[in-house]
């Protein structure tokens, strides 16, 4: 058969291909903003005919009703990475969280600590060799497809076709459903002067000819605003969003002077705008590979002058980093904060950043803490934490005695907030 008479014989219907799906089947959903959304309508509608079916996911993005009260009968949630639809499943008991490294996930799948009955993907349309591409979310999606017993996708002819390690053929699919619905999109955030404070100071830390991975929202979007006058910056992260087109589109982002991959802006996935999907698509300056190859921190490494942004929730007098959790509740998830954070350290002149505006809950709380809270989890270990940006300034802790992380950290919390900082200071280490 040709790969058009098997793509045609594998064509159903949404409500079809769900129906493949057994109880007790552990699920995979494709990550983030590449969600197949009319595939897992057709789950959730389908649901008396479950029963205890476990559905593993990232950053979920679409409506997360699998994860609602009423559901538990039919659908416990296994998060990688707690997102706003599922967070009160997870803390509630109805859902379950499993820690990882965003680039050791792969391997969960191929090594049987999480063996997939079913993956459930978003894909392009094939091109004339009937290849499909996992556009905007390669990540775990591809290795996921690569290691489930059944495969089920939604083909999209929105989908972007994103080129790199990032294909997989129309027979290697079980059941194919085609839609045409818009992808899901992340709008920019908006930025205020706080931001704008912070990213001024991470791009004083930027040099010309730095490789830059980026995270997500207000300050890597701020980060991005005062690179204009930078040359010659590239591209290795897990993830780019909108603002990359503008420096890509100005020739701040060129890639040239990049060790590994030179010429090329590697990425996993793609969280952003329709405006962000149309240049990426068919686009030979992207790179889209697999998540244990992007975010492996001995891959991140041979990158010369490798920079990695990233946020937090709270930083401790010694420089402890927690990123996910409040106290015992959990908000998100490790993600690649240290895959990127420890492939920057071991990178040659890399630099890792924390970046994070001095307070939260609107100045009531300060994120520069004596301790952090009770049965919060260190995400970023005190050894790996380099530097910390607050629109105060930046506080580099590599290399630091306790008593000087303390101090520089104090120097720039919020003014609010530095004297029970500093008496706590006084007390720990018996100076002033």
């Amino acid at each position: 058969m040709s790969w058009e008479e098997i793509y045609k014989s594998r064509l159903v219907s949404a409500k079809e291909a769900v129906s493949k799906i057994k109880s007790n089947d552990r699920i995979i959903i494709a990550h983030a903003t590449g969600e197949p959304l009319d595939i897992v309508d057709a789950l959730v509608e389908n649901r008396e005919n479950y029963e205890n079916v476990e559905i593993v996911h990232m950053v979920a993005m679409g409506k997360g009703e699998y994860a609602k009260p009423g559901m538990e009968k039919h659908f416990r949630h296994n998060s990688l990475f707690v997102g706003a639809t599922t967070r009160d499943a997870v803390n509630s008991g109805r859902g379950d969280f499993t820690p990882c490294y965003f680039y050791e996930i792969p391997d969960l799948f191929r090594k049987g600590y999480l063996p997939l009955d079913v993956a459930i993907i978003q894909v392009s349309e094939p091109d004339k060799y009937g290849y499909c591409s996992f556009g905007i979310s390669n990540d775990y999606t591809k290795p996921a497809a690569e290691n489930a017993k059944l495969v089920i996708a939604e083909v999209n002819k929105n989908m972007p076709r994103t080129l790199g390690d990032s294909f997989i053929h129309v027979s290697d699919i079980d059941y194919m459903v085609k839609v045409s619905h818009p992808l899901i999109e992340l709008k920019p955030s908006k930025l205020g002067e706080v931001e704008k404070s912070i990213g001024r100071y991470c791009a004083s830390l930027i040099d010309d000819g730095s490789t830059l991975q980026l995270g997500i929202g207000a300050i890597p979007d701020a980060v991005l605003m005062f690179l204009k006058d930078k040359k010659d910056l590239g591209i290795h992260s897990e993830m780019v969003s909108d603002g990359v087109v503008d420096l890509v589109n100005a020739g701040v982002i060129n890639n040239s002077k990049k060790t590994l991959h030179p010429g090329k802006m590697v990425i996993t996935f793609l969280m952003g705008t329709k405006k962000l999907y149309d240049f990426a698509d068919n686009n030979p300056v992207i790179a889209s590979y697999p998540v244990d190859y992007v975010n492996d921190p001995r891959v991140i490494m041979k990158n010369y002058k490798m920079v990695s942004i990233n946020s937090c929730v709270q930083v401790d007098l010694m420089g402890q980093i927690c990123s996910e959790s409040i106290g015992l509740k959990q908000i998100s998830g490790v993600g690649g904060q240290v895959d990127f954070i420890r492939g920057a350290n071991m990178a040659e002149d890399g630099k890792a950043i924390i970046a994070i505006p001095s307070t939260a809950a609107k100045g009531k709380v300060s994120r520069i803490v004596s301790i952090i809270d009770p049965g919060a989890a260190v995400t970023t270990s005190r050894c790996d934490a380099d530097y910390v940006v607050t629109e105060y300034g930046i506080a580099h802790l590599k290399g630091k005695t306790l008593r000087d992380r303390a101090r520089a950290l104090i120097n720039i919390a919020h003014p609010d907030f530095r004297e029970s900082l500093m008496k706590e200071f006084e007390k720990r280490f018996n100076s002033k």
